[in-house]
C-alpha cells in the first residue's frame, strides 16, 4: 500500500524525507501537475529573446514551450506542439521567425499581429479550401498560450495554472535576494544580461535534489576541498573570494531560501582583495562598490551567495553570478541550464574575466559542479533498490532551533550549518502534492513595502 505525502515528508517532527519521493515514477508523475502544473516558473530571460520575432526554446515540467518576442516586443510563453498531431514545432534552440510552420502536415502559427489576433494563433492550413472546405475554425486551434506570464527585471516566469498568485506575492521578500543577483553591482535597479548563452547537461538524478543543494546546504562544502585547494576562484584561492559571514536563511510558508546575509545597513568592506588575478578587474569592482556605498547609504539591503525559489530556479548571486533551472525528465533524471549574468554596462574585460571563471566553476566542465553531479546521482543510484528505497533521508540538524527575522516577512534565520532550509522545500512540496488546487495551497500575506 503507498504511503501518503504526510508519512513521506515528516520535516516537523522527525525531521524525515523519505527515500521514496526521489524515485517513485508515479510520485513522479503526481509532481508534473500539483508543483510544475501549477508553481511559478523561471522559463528564461529576455535577454535570449532581444529582438522582435526572437524565439527560444524552453520547457516547463516535461512541456516544451517556447519564449518569444512579438512584433510589438511583448513576451508571450507557447506550447511547442502542433494541434493538429502534435508534432514539435519549434526544435532549433533559438533564432528569429514570424511564423512556426509544422513540418509534419505544414500548419503554420504566428506572433505576428498583422496576421493573425493573438500570438500563436493558427494562420495558414495546406489545402485550406480544398480539403477543409473552408469549414476548419483556425482561431480554435492556434497554439496553447501559457496563461500566467510574468516578467521580473528581465528574467521570465510562467504558471499554467490561472489561479496561481501575482508572482511578487508567490516571491515575498525572498524578491530581495534575487534583486541581488539581477541588480547592478553598484545598486542600480536591474542591469544585469545574460554573457555566453545557454549551458545544457543531463543528470541521473531526481530534479530535488538540485534545488535543495542550492537552497541552503552548507554542509556539503567537504564535497568540494579538493576546488578549494585548486583555486578556481577570480583571486586565485578557493572557489570564490571571500563573503563575509553566512547565514542559511529561509521563508518556511514560500518554501524558498539563501545562503547570504541578514538584512544590513552599511555595505560589507570586503572587496579590496577580490578579482586579484586581474589589476584592472579589481580595480573596476573596487570602484563599483564605492558607488554602491554612496547610492545605498544606509538603506536597508541583502547579499547573498546562492539559494533556491520554489520548485525548480535556483541562483547564485554573487560569485559566480548565474541562473541555474532545472527540468525534470523522469524520477531518476534531470536536465540542468545555467545562464550566466553580468553588469551590461560592465567593460568588455570583466565581462571576459567573469566568463572564464563561471566556465572553470559551473556546468558539466565545471570543477565544482561535477563534485554535485557525483553527489547527485549517486545518492539517487543508491536509493533506488528494493530495501534502501524503504529508508529515510535525514534533515534533523537543527530542527527546532530557526529564529524569526524581524526585517523580512515570513523569514527565519537558522545560523551557517543548518538543514530549515530543505524543510522548509520539502514541507512546500508536501503542501503542494496534497492540494487539489492553488485555493489549498497557504499563501502568506504580501505588502510589497519593501
Amino acid at each position: 500500500m503507498k504511503k501518503s505525502i504526510d508519512e513521506l515528508v515528516d520535516v516537523d517532527v522527525e525531521g524525515v524525507v523519505a527515500r521514496e519521493i526521489f524515485v517513485d515514477d508515479e510520485l513522479f508523475e503526481q509532481e508534473l501537475e500539483h508543483v510544475f502544473g501549477r508553481a511559478w516558473l523561471f522559463v528564461g530571460h529576455v535577454g535570449l529573446v532581444p529582438e522582435p520575432n526572437d524565439y527560444f526554446q524552453s520547457r516547463m515540467g516535461t512541456d516544451p514551450v517556447i519564449l518569444t518576442r512579438d512584433k510589438a516586443g511583448e513576451i508571450h510563453v507557447l506550447l511547442n506542439t502542433c494541434t493538429h498531431r502534435g508534432m514539435k514545432l519549434c526544435r532549433s534552440d533559438q533564432g528569429n521567425t514570424r511564423t512556426f510552420t509544422c513540418p509534419y502536415h505544414g500548419w503554420s502559427f504566428s506572433t505576428d499581429g498583422r496576421l493573425v489576433d493573438r500570438p500563436g494563433e493558427l494562420y495558414n492550413v495546406p489545402g485550406y479550401d480544398t480539403h477543409y472546405h473552408s469549414e476548419l475554425d483556425k482561431k480554435k486551434w492556434g497554439l496553447i498560450s501559457v496563461p500566467r506570464v510574468e516578467i521580473y527585471k528581465g528574467t521570465v516566469w510562467a504558471s499554467w495554472d490561472e489561479e496561481a498568485p501575482p508572482l511578487l506575492d508567490y516571491l515575498g521578500d525572498m524578491r530581495l535576494y534575487l534583486d541581488y543577483a539581477l541588480d547592478y553591482r553598484d545598486g542600480r535597479p536591474g542591469g544585469a544580461e545574460v554573457i555566453g548563452g545557454v549551458q545544457k547537461w543531463r543528470v541521473q538524478a531526481n530534479w530535488k535534489m538540485i534545488p535543495e543543494n542550492f537552497i541552503g546546504d552548507l554542509y556539503h562544502d567537504v564535497s568540494h576541498r579538493s576546488v578549494d585547494a585548486v583555486g578556481i576562484g577570480p583571486s586565485g584561492k578557493g572557489r570564490r573570494d571571500s563573503f563575509g559571514n553566512r547565514i542559511t536563511l529561509c521563508f518556511p510558508e514560500h518554501g524558498h531560501g539563501v545562503i547570504g546575509q541578514l538584512p544590513f545597513h552599511e555595505e560589507y568592506d570586503g572587496v579590496s582583495g577580490n578579482w586579484g588575478e586581474n589589476p584592472e578587474v579589481q580595480e573596476y569592482y573596487r570602484k563599483v562598490h564605492e558607488s554602491r556605498v554612496e547610492r545605498l547609504g544606509d538603506d536597508m539591503r541583502v547579499a547573498m551567495s546562492v539559494g533556491t525559489i520554489f520548485p525548480s530556479m535556483s541562483f547564485h548571486g554573487r560569485q559566480p553570478r548565474t541562473i541555474a533551472w532545472v527540468h525534470p525528465i523522469s524520477a531518476t533524471e534531470t536536465e540542468m541550464w545555467r545562464i550566466f549574468l553580468v553588469d551590461e554596462d560592465a567593460p568588455e574585460v570583466v565581462k571576459d574575466e567573469a566568463r572564464r571563471y563561471y566556465m572553470r566553476y559551473s556546468g558539466p566542465g565545471g570543477l565544482t559542479e561535477s563534485d554535485d553531479m557525483e553527489n547527485w546521482a549517486y545518492a539517487t543510484r543508491a536509493s533506488k533498490g528494493w530495501r534502501s528505497r524503504q529508508l529515510f533521508f535525514n534533515y534533523q540538524m537543527g530542527l527546532g532551533h530557526a529564529r524569526p527575522v524581524p526585517e523580512l516577512d515570513n523569514a527565519v534565520e537558522n545560523g551557517e550549518f543548518n538543514e530549515e532550509n530543505a524543510r522548509a522545500f520539502y514541507r512546500r512540496w508536501a503542501q503542494f502534492m496534497k492540494a487539489s488546487s492553488w485555493k489549498e495551497i497557504p499563501m502568506p500575506e504580501s505588502e510589497h513595502t519593501r
